[in-house]
């Protein structure tokens, strides 16, 4: 089963956009875990199984793991989603971006190491670069589009003055991930929520590949919005909210919170779909 076909069936059976962003930081735990990083797997574990069958996706962001030498917590927390959610995909939010022969390692360890379904990366360096992840058979990539940053627009928000049309150079990701470079159709894109009408924008120049959309919940994008202008019947999206479910209590129902959150964004989501 390809990446994209587990994304299709997730969205089937937990009737679901929502990804959970799992961004443990020590310091926003509860009493009982506050501060103490060797418990980041006891309280990302909570979080997947209270959310579970409420989510298309897990996407761990690698950098809140290995800030605290957490690399084995991730290995054990990955293990624990391919246990008990093996009908949630999961996608290393890493932003990869580097060299052919560096590439391979990256790939290396978001698809054996970690065993990712999809990892997310910059695609600045060009296809030489993203080709490397291309060759895990059923793997997918989702490349960094237009993204939910203030400064995003720095960047990709500029005009490419030597390609037809001159496009903005989000614009143009958006057609070399449909395109050229979509070679096994194991491409996506970032788009940020706060930003629907480049959203649409993408979905238009990108119709059938797949979209991840930060920036839904603490970052204050528009779920209603957000899907209006990327859900298509054929070509999902994967709407990540991560800091407000995680942290949606400071107390022991921690977990519980986190559900609460989980479901009425789940919600909000499906009732948003044309």
């Amino acid at each position: 089963m390809t990446f994209l076909d587990k994304l299709r069936a997730a969205e089937r059976q937990n009737g679901s956009l929502l990804c959970v962003g799992l961004d443990p930081e020590p310091t926003k735990f509860p009493a009982a875990l506050k501060g103490d990083a060797s418990r980041i797997y006891d309280f990302c574990a909570r979080i997947v199984d209270a959310t579970a069958d409420l989510a298309i996706a897990f996407k761990p962001q690698i950098a809140y793991f290995a800030a605290h030498r957490a690399e084995d917590q991730l290995e054990q927390l990955m293990e624990h989603m391919r246990r008990n959610a093996p009908h949630v995909p999961t996608i290393l939010d890493a932003k990869r971006g580097d060299i052919g022969s560096t590439a391979e390692q990256y790939a290396r360890e978001a698809f054996e190491r970690y065993g990712a379904d999809a990892v997310t990366l910059s695609p600045f360096m060009g296809f030489d670069s993203v080709e490397p992840y291309l060759r895990h058979q059923g793997k997918g990539a989702f490349l960094l589009c237009r993204t939910s940053n203030p400064g995003g627009a720095d960047l990709q928000g500029q005009r490419l003055a030597d390609v037809d049309g001159q496009p903005f150079l989000y614009e143009h990701v958006a057609r070399l991930a449909q395109g050229p470079w979509n070679l096994n159709g194991q491409l996506g894109l970032v788009v940020g929520a706060t930003y629907p009408a480049e959203i649409e924008r993408v979905r238009a120049l990108a119709p059938t590949v797949p979209l991840l959309i930060p920036g839904v919940g603490a970052q204050g994008g528009d779920a209603v919005a957000t899907v209006r202008a990327g859900w298509r019947p054929d070509a999902p999206i994967v709407v990540n909210s991560s800091r407000a479910i995680c942290y949606a209590s400071a107390g022991d129902d921690f977990a519980e919170a986190a559900r609460r959150e989980a479901l009425r964004t789940r919600d909000a989501l499906q009732a948003a779909r044309p």
